[in-house]
């Protein structure tokens, strides 16, 4: 059997980017404060850069610095940003390096006017549409697919602000959830299969937009709705004007907002992610049930699914593990027996709760296998009697291209190994993911809890895992599922096919 990769101390996914803007109606009051408190709620999605841009209604403003949004920020430049209308951005680097060049927003200014946009998601036609635009004369100051974005919006401004979002928004390809701003109006974008989360909250004075719901919230706002797959909104002092951009497509929202990159207090497309991972650790217990004395969920992402487990099979929910929160991105091993050691600094297990017990423990997903093996380790050491791993996805096998950093498909465990030879490679007693089919019966069941509305969706797993029509529908669930089964919302271009 091939060894583990030990590329990193991290053996997480990682996403993605955060967008959040704000329309205020009041023009005297601070738009940048709320967008920092947005941004605070939004810090999951990105930890490497943030800035936030405004807007008075005659000049945009802007200011992006390397680091997390409590250091970045203070009162003196929240201050600085004066206007009714912001937008502001959290990244974690897909597209290019952790630079100040790759930061957003970004600005565009012309004698037309000035543009500024945040952008959460990753092109696959990111080179030809770069190619274009230095043939017909554009510049590039960053390695960032959002700077070809707001190019192209510069390049047909000529032709009215509307007409030439639509024109940019059907030339690029991937997944996008958009804020744009000029002067005077805020506009928010989701490609048309909705692969990345946008959502409409209300002010009392105002309008938000936000990658969650919980960035809604954070600011005294309600949420109205999720933006569609393929809806642009432009906000102004008028209001909210909606419409499509494109012809229908299937919705193929990224699974893993539910799984693992959501807050879970967040509402995505009508569905709140805490239940879904509950419901998916129901479904996990139904599927590979064991005889065990407690179970316990890797922090944070995997409670709820542990949750949902030990209602499920009866077995009592323990905490098990706690958690050193002051560990962040920036904690330093600068040697490989540090790195080692690194998941011993981040958990720690309460023996008490492990010692002389069979351990049922629930995590997200397995991506290289060094943290599950280390995990499992950490309860050894606190005298579990059996350890028996339970992951709330199914195997992670192939690369996104669609906004989350994952490693080359040679590096994914599940990629190169049967669930066995995992078993043995990080020392469970046993180990078990949830099946495709039951991750999608478990968000069915949130969005349809009458199970006779549930059972006649037209389009979703039912429990026997097929469709109406008797086909396994995976490609077909309303989700895109590219890692786990290589099956893309679009077709990849160039390179990217290749990784």
């Amino acid at each position: 059997m091939d060894t583990i990769n030990e590329h990193d101390d991290s053996d997480k996914l990682k996403e993605y980017c955060g967008v959040i803007g704000v329309f205020l109606s009041d023009h005297e009051t601070s738009a940048a404060r709320l967008a920092y408190y947005g941004l605070q709620s939004l810090q999951h999605r990105g930890q490497e850069s943030t800035g936030i841009a405004v807007a008075d209604g005659e000049k945009i403003e802007h200011f992006r610095e390397m680091g997390l949004v409590a250091d970045v920020y203070n009162k003196d430049n929240l201050a600085s940003l004066k206007g009714h209308i912001a937008i502001g951005h959290v990244l974690y680097s897909t597209s290019g390096k952790a630079t100040i060049e790759n930061a957003q927003p970004f600005v565009s200014k012309s004698k037309l006017g000035t543009i500024a946009i945040a952008h959460n998601g990753s092109l696959v036609n990111t080179e030809p549409m770069k190619e274009f635009l230095e043939e017909t004369g554009s510049t590039f100051t960053s390695s960032s697919d959002t700077e070809v974005i707001i190019k192209l919006i510069a390049k047909n401004y000529k032709k009215g602000l509307e007409k030439a979002l639509t024109d940019t928004i059907q030339l690029i390809k991937g997944s996008f959830a958009l804020a744009v701003m000029t002067e005077k109006t805020l506009i928010g974008a989701r490609d048309p299969n909705g692969i990345r989360p946008l959502c409409l909250g209300k002010l009392n004075n105002g309008w938000i937009l936000a990658s969650e719901s919980c960035a809604i919230d954070a600011i005294g706002g309600e949420l109205v709705r999720d933006i569609e797959p393929g809806e642009i909104v432009i906000i102004t002092e008028d209001g909210v004007l909606s419409f499509n951009f494109g012809e229908k497509t299937a919705k193929k929202t990224c699974i893993f907002e539910y799984v693992y990159f959501a807050r879970p207090d967040s509402i995505i497309d009508g569905i709140a992610v805490l239940e879904a991972r509950m419901k998916m650790g129901e479904v996990l217990a139904r599927e590979s049930g064991v005889t065990a004395d407690a179970v316990i969920g890797v922090p944070d992402s995997g409670l709820g699914a542990a949750l949902g487990f030990a209602k499920a099979s009866g077995i009592p929910y323990a905490m098990g593990i706690v958690k050193n929160k002051y560990i962040g991105r920036t904690f330093i091993a600068p040697s490989q027996e540090e790195r080692e050691q690194m998941v011993f600094v981040k958990l720690n297990a309460i023996k008490s709760d492990i010692a002389g017990k069979r351990v049922v423990i629930i995590d997200d997903s397995i991506v290289r296998g060094t943290t599950s093996r280390r995990l499992i380790q950490l309860l050894r050491n606190a005298g579990a009697k059996e350890v028996h791993f339970r992951i709330s996805s199914p195997p992670v096998k192939y690369p996104c291209f669609f906004g989350i950093d994952t490693p080359a498909r040679a590096e994914l465990i599940s990629a190169t190994h049967d669930i066995e030879e995992i078993r043995k490679a990080i020392g469970a007693d046993s180990l078990a993911f949830i099946s495709m089919e039951g991750m999608i019966e478990a968000l069915d069941m949130c969005q349809y809890p009458d199970e006779n509305d549930w059972k006649r969706a037209p389009t979703r797993f039912h429990k026997n895992g097929k469709q109406d029509n008797g086909d396994s529908g995976a490609s077909n669930c309303g989700y895109c599922q590219g890692c786990f089964l290589g099956e893309y919302p679009m077709p990849m271009i160039g390179e990217l096919g290749k990784r």
